[in-house]
């Protein structure tokens, strides 16, 4: 225990490194996508592309990694905490409209950028010290993959969780078939194929978030983890939990998909995607008509990988499970649907896709075996 005088004077200088962290963001205009920085004896990542939400790109994927490869055996570096800029967003995906661009012109980017990133996240998922990501704001796709393998992750009233990737003619990839099978019941694959956002509260409810604190505490929650000494799991984990007992905000309100659990679990409960949709034609209620009427609008061809990708995964190791994830996003880039998915959603916004093939009768067991075929020299190392 430091005497009071030392702590004061140490939690000070925190304070101002941490401040002057943030006045550096806001004052440069050609500010690093990523900000990397020591305060005391934790290592803090700041993603730093407010204006595009925060959104990971491969530079700031060759940033993150070795860095958190150097901490990681940093006898000075005792815990990690990945945060975002800007107020809105964790960090709101990846950078899809330049993988499609490279994707359509043969670029190597196509690769690199999911092979880098699934790196990444193993490495995550490995880490040996404790690694806290302050998911305040928007987490989606490749900021879930930045968050939901460390061992904490904190939601405040103002996260937005969704892994959205079937309407875009890709799958909910970064691990996504590690996590999402292991959730309670059918959740994972309710919420893997219908993109279903969970909002605050409830991200922690559906077991994506470890914690649950206010946003307006995510300032003092953070300066009192970087005052810990030598801090063990444990004892970061008392620290989140005494902040969680402190966040009352939404504490009375049910979790959203509480009235509907079992539904989900009996709905989604098929052999396959023609299964589930069954399922959820047939039943009577206001709820599974909206699912269904959800699942039409997405790739036939993703809904059917997906299904697979969660059915495979809930069985595979994290490392087996990205090994798989980047076969999958390999068949996306030489397939239709991926390309047609970014136009309506992101470029165009039409929101009206043309997806080739068209329905779920069209989509071959062969062609979706074949997304699952190994890619020889070409498969992802880890």
């Amino acid at each position: 225990m430091m005497p009071p005088i030392i702590y004061t004077a140490y939690r000070f200088r925190s304070i101002c490194r941490l401040q002057r962290l943030q006045a550096h963001m806001m004052s440069s205009a050609s500010a690093p996508e990523v900000l990397l920085e020591k305060v005391g004896r934790a290592g803090v990542i700041t993603l730093n592309r407010p204006k595009a939400l925060n959104a990971l790109n491969l530079t700031m994927t060759r940033m993150l990694y070795p860095q958190l490869k150097e901490w990681e055996t940093d006898e000075q570096t005792d815990i990690v905490i990945i945060k975002g800029a800007g107020g809105r967003a964790f960090c709101a995906g990846g950078d899809i409209i330049a993988v499609t661009e490279a994707g359509k012109s043969g670029d190597p980017l196509a690769q690199d950028f999911f092979r880098e990133e699934y790196v990444l996240n193993n490495t995550i998922g490995m880490y040996k010290k404790p690694y806290i990501a302050l998911i305040d704001g928007i987490t989606m796709g490749g900021g879930v993959g930045l968050s939901v393998h460390g061992r904490f992750r904190v939601a405040t009233e103002k996260t937005v969780f969704a892994m959205p990737e079937t309407a875009i003619g890709l799958f909910p990839d970064v691990g996504g078939g590690y996590f999402l099978p292991r959730l309670q019941g059918k959740l994972g694959m309710f919420l893997a194929l219908t993109g279903f956002r969970l909002k605050g509260r409830d991200v922690q409810r559906a077991g994506v978030a470890s914690h649950f604190v206010e946003s307006q505490k995510i300032s003092a929650l953070e300066l009192d983890l970087v005052g810990l000494r030598s801090p063990s799991n444990e004892d970061v984990s008392k620290l989140l939990e005494s902040y969680q007992t402190q966040s009352c905000l939404d504490a009375e309100k049910p979790f959203v998909l509480q009235p509907h659990l079992q539904d989900i679990n009996r709905l989604f409960s098929a052999g396959s995607v023609e299964g589930i949709l069954q399922n959820l034609n047939t039943d009577n209620s206001a709820f599974a008509k909206k699912q269904a009427e959800t699942l039409a609008r997405m790739s036939p061809t993703s809904l059917k990988i997906t299904f697979r990708q969660l059915e495979q995964g809930a069985a595979m190791s994290l490392q087996d499970v990205l090994v798989m994830e980047y076969r999958l996003c390999q068949a996306c880039m030489r397939g239709k649907d991926f390309y047609e998915g970014v136009r309506s959603v992101l470029i165009d916004k039409d929101h009206s896709p043309r997806w080739s093939p068209a329905t779920l009768a069209e989509v071959s067991d062969h062609s979706v075996d074949q997304c699952f075929s190994p890619l020889g020299e070409r498969d992802l190392r880890l």
